[in-house]
């Protein structure tokens, strides 16, 4: 196999770059800007393309750039990259679908626990107000919830969500899911402490009863159907009062006007957002509201996923040149 070169333009973690190097591959990893990723592309002669979110792979792009053969994703949605357009160049895409799901999960979680104990909020006012108001601050949060024995609605149930369905179980929280193309799922829930895991089965239901019966909700979907938000104005009026939601998988998929008015009336009490809308620069009222525990972006942001990743992807470049 002659010597193929990759410009993983948006980076890739050590482990899959000594991968493809020690297989006779070329690695890129200083970034093009957007202007100037087409003639990078050209004038390195480079036949794949890694990227993350950040890196737009366009129609434009793909059309100026006959050498590529196989563009990368480095994370599970593919909504960056024109897909209709790779494909009538007969260029392949691949992803990582499965390395990063305990990581976001794991995110979900710590936005949970964050809207329970007010921490996004009692955080910044104790830095700025503590050292005099201690007491009073005190009384403000003091009236936390546990998650134990409530009740978590996720709308997707793929590998993320069942992800964070175990370890949810695992916290003594009641699990209920909704997925238009999964019936059922056999999670195990781990147990470290003896390396022993307990098979639990979960039945899908109707979205309205994830809606009505949930405590707080995670969305775990590729992104809005029909250009529509899954969660809008209609969907937030047949929930609980005070519910919790999560948003770690697409911006847009929560109608962000709908969520501000929800927890300016307290129909919703506290929301996580990692994604929003107008990536990277989301709306200010959204990052400033006391009730939404707010990451840019950072599901996948860590050092066991990311070095997944780089494997992932090292290892289906190899197989696909080697075919």
């Amino acid at each position: 196999m002659s010597s193929k070169r990759i410009l993983a333009n948006d980076g890739i973690d050590d482990s899959g770059k000594a991968l493809l190097e020690n297989a006779g591959f070329f690695v890129e990893t200083n970034k093009a800007s957007e202007g100037h990723l087409i003639q990078t592309l050209n004038d390195g002669a480079f036949d794949v393309l890694f990227v993350r979110s950040a890196t737009k792979v366009t129609a434009a792009v793909l059309d100026a750039c006959p050498g590529l053969k196989l563009i990368g994703r480095a994370g599970v949605g593919l909504d960056n990259i024109d897909l209709n357009a790779a494909k009538s160049h007969g260029i392949k895409v691949i992803n990582t679908p499965a390395a990063s799901s305990q990581s976001v999960a794991e995110l979900v979680l710590a936005h949970l626990f964050s809207g329970v104990r007010y921490l996004q909020d009692s955080n910044y006012k104790m830095r700025t107000e503590g050292h005099e108001k201690f007491a009073s601050l005190k009384k403000k949060y003091g009236s936390g919830i546990e998650l134990r024995g409530k009740t978590l609605g996720i709308i997707g149930f793929g590998r993320i969500g069942q992800a964070l369905a175990r370890m949810a179980a695992g916290m003594g929280m009641n699990v209920i899911a909704t997925d238009p193309f999964i019936t059922e799922a056999t999670i195990k829930v781990e147990i470290a402490v003896n390396n022993t895991s307990i098979p639990v089965t979960i039945k899908t239901v109707p979205m309205q009863d994830v809606l009505m019966l949930s405590d707080f909700i995670s969305l775990h979907v590729p992104g809005k159907v029909n250009g529509k938000a899954i969660i809008g104005e209609h969907e937030i009026a047949m929930m609980k009062p005070g519910i919790g939601l999560v948003n770690a998988a697409r911006g847009g998929v929560i109608d962000e006007d709908a969520l501000l008015h929800a927890l300016d009336t307290g129909k919703v009490g506290f929301a996580g957002l990692d994604v929003f809308e107008n990536e990277p620069t989301p709306r200010v009222d959204l990052l400033h509201h006391p009730a939404i525990s707010v990451s840019p972006h950072i599901g996948a942001a860590t050092a066991e996923a990311q070095e997944r990743i780089g494997i992932e992807l090292a290892e289906q470049a190899i197989e696909f040149f080697a075919a």
